[in-house]
Order: C-alpha cells, then sequence, then structure tokens
C-alpha cells in the first residue's frame, strides 16, 4: 500500500507540470493586453508601453516561462497586476468562502443523490424509478445560473426566506452563515446530485442482481439492512469514483455560482481576473484548482481498498 501511495503521488509531478505549461502558454498567447487595460482607452503608446515594462510583459516567453515555474517551486504565484497583492495571499482569502461552499455542497449532493439512486434501483422499472431519473435528468441538464435565479426569485424575493446575495463568515453566527450558503450550495448541489444519482442507480442495480443478494433475502435480512449494508457497500467504488470525477463539475459550478450569488470566494476571483487580464491570478488559481481536483482524485482512488478489501496495491 505504501509504495503504489508513493508512486501515485509521484505520478502527480508530470501532470501538474504539464498543467502549469498549457496554463502559462494559453494565456501568454491568448488575445488582449493587460497593459491596455490598467492605462485605458486614452492612454498613449508611450504609457501602454512603461506599463508593460513595469509587468515584465515585454521579456521572451521561455524567460517568462522561467521565472515563474521557479517562482511557483518557492510558493510564489507572481503578484496581481490589478489587486495589487500576491496572488498567494489573494487565493488564502478567497478559500474559505469556496470551501465552505464546497462542503455544504457535498453535504446536498449526497443527502439528495443516494437515497434517489437507491429507491430507483430498488423500484426499477416503475414510478419511483422514472421519478428519480427524471429529477437527475432535469437537475443535470439544467443550466446552473438558470436554477440560481430561480431559487433566488422563490425563497429569497418571494418567501423572504434567504438573502438574495452575499456571504457571512461562520465568526457572525451561524444562522447568517448558513441562511447565505444554502440557496447557493443547493444550487450547486442539485446539479452534482443529478450526475451521482445515475451513477448510483446502475451500480446498486448491478449489485442487486448478484448471487449474494438473493442469498441475503432468503436468509430473511431486512430490506434496509441488504439494501445498506450489502448492496450499497458494494456498489461504492463506482459511485466513489464518480464523486471524484465529478468533483470538476463543483469547480467550474463554483465559478458561476458565486458570481450569481455574490460570494467573494476563489470563483468571483476568477471571473474579475479574466474580466480585468488580470495573468497571474488567472494562472495561479487555475493551478490551485488543479491541483485540489487531482488531490481529490488521489484519495478516491486510495479509499478504494477501504470498501473492498480484495483489492490489492
Amino acid at each position: 500500500m505504501l509504495i503504489y501511495t508513493l508512486r501515485r503521488v509521484l505520478a502527480i509531478i508530470p501532470v501538474m507540470v504539464v498543467v502549469a505549461l498549457v496554463v502559462f502558454s494559453l494565456l501568454y498567447f491568448s488575445p488582449g493586453d493587460p497593459a491596455l487595460v490598467m492605462a485605458g482607452e486614452t492612454a498613449t503608446p508611450e504609457e501602454i508601453a512603461r506599463i508593460r515594462t513595469a509587468l515584465g510583459l515585454d521579456r521572451p516567453y521561455l524567460v517568462r516561462l522561467a521565472e515563474w515555474s521557479f517562482g511557483i517551486l518557492r510558493g510564489d504565484f507572481g503578484q496581481s497586476i490589478f489587486f495589487g497583492k500576491s496572488v498567494a495571499e489573494l487565493i488564502v482569502q478567497r478559500t474559505m468562502p469556496t470551501l465552505w461552499l464546497s462542503l455544504l455542497t457535498m453535504f446536498f449532493a449526497l443527502a439528495l443523490s443516494l437515497p434517489l439512486g437507491i429507491v430507483a434501483a430498488w423500484q426499477a422499472g416503475r414510478a419511483p424509478d422514472r421519478i428519480a431519473m427524471g429529477f437527475a435528468v432535469l437537475g443535470y441538464s439544467m443550466p446552473v445560473f438558470v436554477l440560481g435565479y430561480l431559487l433566488i426569485f422563490a425563497f429569497s424575493v418571494w418567501l423572504g426566506w434567504f438573502p438574495v446575495q452575499g456571504y457571512k463568515p461562520p465568526s457572525e453566527g451561524l444562522w447568517p452563515f448558513l441562511s447565505h450558503l444554502i440557496l447557493p450550495a443547493f444550487t450547486l448541489g442539485v446539479v452534482y446530485a443529478a450526475l451521482i444519482a445515475r451513477i448510483t442507480r446502475s451500480a446498486m442495480l448491478e449489485v442487486l442482481r448478484q448471487d449474494y443478494m438473493r442469498t441475503a433475502r432468503a436468509k430473511g435480512l431486512s430490506l434496509w439492512s441488504m439494501l445498506l449494508g450489502h448492496a450499497l457497500k458494494n456498489a461504492a467504488i463506482p459511485i466513489m469514483t464518480i464523486v471524484g470525477i465529478g468533483f470538476g463539475s463543483v469547480i467550474s459550478g463554483v465559478v458561476v455560482t458565486e458570481t450569481v450569488f455574490n460570494i467573494p470566494g476563489i470563483g468571483r476571483l476568477t471571473v474579475d481576473a479574466i474580466l480585468r487580464r488580470d495573468y497571474p491570478v488567472i494562472q495561479g488559481v487555475v493551478l490551485a484548482l488543479s491541483g485540489v481536483y487531482v488531490l481529490i482524485n488521489l484519495l478516491v482512488d486510495l479509499s478504494y481498498g477501504l470498501f473492498d478489501p480484495r483489492m490489492k496495491y
């Protein structure tokens, strides 16, 4: 197990190197000039050239790539062009809202998807199955921003149960903190739950057809004991796989959700940086999110042995 873990950890290094190279190259060759954005439309060519020199935008591609790479190795993601702070500092400041939103999203997603998938598999081909899968298709097909605005209108504008937008840290009280996150987390959780529910149904159906499930039924085990204690446990590996893969949906959905609900997290920071051509911030955020995504998939891969002791590493 230790050797396998070390191999998997070492395999992350070339992946992150390729990600870093692609991120830097795409932004380097993308259209748009941050110096022109900073200087304004009325700036003279001399002023624009002076800003480009101050920011190092006039240096060759390989020189800038080498400087940025060595800075990353030292933990220095560069300096934001517009915010006047280091990129690492900005990412740290915006991490907690995104982290809380992601955790609450996972809670809603699993709380919705697992019961839906289990019931759909147990009642395969019947009305509960069709209703559950209809919800899954609808939830996965609906854009995040459309569902977000519908929930804002229903629960914030019409009923007045939750704030329309904004974020409150946990230090300001549990209910103010949760009331600002429930709607965005539920919005993103519905989309994620739809994906997990479909995989849960497929995995559970395959397990329910196995001989040992018929044996468990013949022994007189209760329905919930069979579904949760036997079927769900043996179907956990594909479910855990889609949880790890679907984390990409959470990352991409956070950008839209934080913009709709005005949450000052990593997603909102990314949108602001893109609109202002703040290349160091874009590079740092994309690299950090890529690292988190790779780490999540590593943890999911290592968790397989907990659900299936037969797996050998």
